[in-house]
């Protein structure tokens, strides 16, 4: 047993009481899909999409800009380099991408909140990135880190988010150059359940896994992945030397990556769907290859951001078929490579948590489940095309992420299932609400929501006549009062404060 695992077991007596006091609250475990993947493309689809992808590596190349080492490792792995540019061979990335594990566990400090990354599951984890906030009191507005903290609380508070996230907002009250350090912080300590490192420079990468070694033990770290990071590629065809770098410092500590191109049909990539998959493909196989050159067997996941553009305003547009063809297909080859994968979540352009909102969300949800993702960044809180992580959206998003988990156990045709003493005991012309089959299977038999409105119109009216969005902000405002935070070993925590303080000392503060 390591010094992390140990201090966790033990937990002190102070901890053992916090956890006797600590309010209960189901958490699903992640999702295991049972029902079939939706395959959009044939097998000479397929067959046409990897062949041309192999061409753009091979023909046109890719760019590793200002990152000596990486064009050094490409060299030494047998592509033809010429400046910044790289030319891989056909095949060479393919048969890189082979030592990536299809399957791995990001373990949480809470064993029991550890989730399994590829196969047939899906992990669900919070809105990554937006500099603003937005609420039914405050409106839209700059994010700070006590708004990151009551995101925080909310994924951990979520019955079906089975992942902390990583930068759910940007605290913009907090100097960039340390607030990592308090999102990390607020991860580990205000919830227990996996969560992302920093990519913004490869420093902060390596504060990361530093931390980790703290939260989970030094021994532990180098032998299991306990972080996973977003290492978005700048598309088309360039890999910028910060994202690499962080991508580095996790694959050579084995700590997993997604590596994704950031995709806007139209402005980053072909309008054409088949297009868009070339590229995304071409990118995503270099990427992974590149992981792979730098620690052979550093666990990542293939993952396919994807929306398209307004060509009459210029603006990111969500949930719309091409974007859903697109994510389908990217699900079919990123299995064909035998890598995890993924993309989708509560994508939407509105800029408030309404109609718009909610079908463009539908859309991008049911088709991430569809598609086969098996890591689904941004599945709550997403608005105004990412630019805005908004409360009320989020508890309405992770409402409906139960849905997924319904769907995704398929029809139950077991006996008690089939349901015939049922059929036999009503008869023609009864009704089936007291008979033995429905009491006896009533309390589980549905899905049920905890925050939409299903009330008689007068009750409803009685009440205020509350639209979803108010139903959604006292949503917020309950679990936020329920919410008590998991107990952590008192020595981990100030082990984690003197480095967090340590290394604020040493690094100048720069909003920039």
């Amino acid at each position: 047993m390591t010094e992390g695992r140990a201090r966790r077991g033990r937990g002190g007596g102070a901890a053992r009481r916090a956890e006797r006091s600590a309010i209960s609250f189901e958490v699903a475990k992640f999702i295991e899909r049972k029902i079939p993947n939706l395959e959009i493309l044939n097998e000479e689809a397929l067959e046409i999409i990897e062949a041309n992808a192999e061409t753009v590596l091979e023909e046109i190349g890719v760019n590793f800009t200002e990152n000596p080492e990486a064009l050094k490792r490409w060299k030494d792995a047998g592509a033809d380099v010429e400046g910044e540019r790289v030319h891989l061979p056909k095949g060479l990335a393919r048969e890189l991408c082979k030592t990536a594990p299809s399957v791995f566990t990001q373990h949480a400090r809470n064993p029991e909140r550890s989730v399994v990354i590829g196969g047939d599951n899906l992990v669900l984890a919070p809105v990554y990135g937006p500099p603003f906030v937005r609420d039914v009191e405050g409106g839209r507005r700059y994010a700070t880190m006590a708004d990151f903290e009551k995101f925080v609380k909310l994924t951990y508070m979520s019955k079906w988010l089975h992942h902390s996230g990583g930068t759910v907002c940007e605290p913009t009250d907090v100097p960039v150059s340390v607030r990592h350090l308090d999102m990390l912080r607020a991860h580990m300590t205000l919830s227990d359940k996996p969560f992302m490192g920093s990519v913004t420079e490869p420093s902060r990468a390596q504060n990361s896994v530093e931390m980790c070694q703290i939260l989970f033990g030094k021994e532990f770290v180098a032998e299991n992945t306990v972080m996973t990071s977003l290492v978005n590629i700048n598309s088309p065809l360039t890999f910028d030397a910060t994202m690499m770098g962080a991508l580095e410092v996790y694959a050579a500590n084995m700590q997993a990556a997604i590596i994704s191109p950031f995709i806007v049909g139209g402005a980053m990539a072909p309008v054409s769907a088949a297009g868009t998959l070339t590229q995304v493909l071409a990118e995503v196989t270099a990427g992974v290859a590149y992981s792979q050159l730098v620690r052979a067997g550093a666990p990542v996941i293939a993952g396919a951001f994807v929306t398209s553009i307004d060509m009459g305003s210029g603006a990111p547009t969500f949930g719309t078929p091409e974007a859903g063809q697109i994510t389908l297909g990217m699900g079919q080859l990123a299995r064909r490579l035998g890598l995890p994968y993924r993309s989708a979540g509560s994508f939407c352009g509105s800029k408030l948590p309404d109609a718009q909102a909610a079908y463009e969300t539908a859309n991008s949800l049911n088709m991430g489940l569809l598609s086969g993702v098996n890591f689904m960044l941004h599945a709550a809180g997403w608005l105004e095309g990412g630019l805005v992580a908004s409360f009320e959206k989020f508890v309405m998003d992770a409402d409906q992420l139960g849905i997924l988990h319904r769907m995704a156990r398929g029809v139950d045709v077991s006996e008690d299932a089939q349901a015939m003493d049922a059929i036999r005991e009503v008869g023609p012309g009864g009704h089936y609400l007291g008979c033995a089959h429905t009491q006896a299977n009533f309390k589980t038999a549905f899905w049920r929501t905890n925050l939409l409105d299903y009330r008689p119109y007068e009750t409803w009216a009685e009440d205020g006549s509350p639209d979803t969005q108010a139903l959604a902000a006292k949503r917020v405002a309950s679990l936020l009062s329920q919410y008590q935070a998991p107990s952590m070993d008192p020595a981990t925590l100030e082990a984690l404060d003197a480095y967090i303080a340590t290394t604020k000392e040493n690094t100048p503060d720069s909003f920039g």
